[in-house]
């Protein structure tokens, strides 16, 4: 029997979900040192385009457990799902890739820039992400909540994301996005109750 190294161990945990696949499985967003897939799993709609995972984006939640997924990619997809002004389905729905990625995993995103003529030109797009609106997915944004004219989603919205790297590829006319999710570790609790003494 042969030992497993902890880097092996590490790599084998390591999990990526490309979402809205469709035939193509290239890895167009790649982080520092993470430019093959891991443990891929593909979702899309279409049994035809023979994903792991046959999954309409719209039916939430995703078929996953929490905080399973180290990276999520989703190229040319999300501006297929929900529609524009449906802020509940927004917050949702980044709030269910936020419950399976783990922490400090990331989504990388790739939309139609607002600029494209595709945004609106294409009929199966149903609503435009920008990179003013990415900035509602970070709690830290709602600080200026009074001071400005923001809306206040907190109500609804208890994630968290960090935009750790956001471009616009005016040569394509796209968005590249990648967020990375931020979860607070629970503290620990020591148990501090006394007992009584006899």
């Amino acid at each position: 029997m042969t030992k497993t190294s902890k880097k092996e161990k590490t790599k084998d945990q390591y999990r990526e979900l490309l979402i809205g696949c469709g035939t193509r499985r290239e890895k167009i967003i790649q982080l520092k040192d993470k430019t093959e897939w891991h443990n891929l799993t593909t979702l899309d709609i279409m049994e035809s385009h023979n994903p792991d995972v046959v999954w309409d984006l719209n039916n939430l939640p995703l078929p996953f457990k929490d905080n399973y997924f180290d990276e999520i990619h989703a190229y040319e997809v999300l501006e297929h799902c929900g529609q524009q002004g449906d802020y509940k389905f927004f917050f949702n729905q980044f709030s269910d890739f936020w419950r399976i990625l783990k922490p400090k995993g990331v989504i990388c995103i790739t939309v139609p820039a607002k600029a494209s003529m595709w945004v609106w030109g294409d009929p199966g797009h149903t609503r435009v992400i920008a990179e003013e609106t990415v900035a509602f997915l970070s709690q830290k944004i709602y600080d200026q909540v009074g001071d400005s004219p923001i809306t206040d989603y907190r109500e609804i919205y208890k994630a968290d994301f960090e935009a750790i790297y956001v471009r616009t590829n005016y040569e394509i006319q796209q968005l590249h996005l990648v967020l990375e999710a931020i979860k607070k570790r629970k503290p620990n609790v020591r148990n501090t109750r006394k007992t009584k003494r006899s």
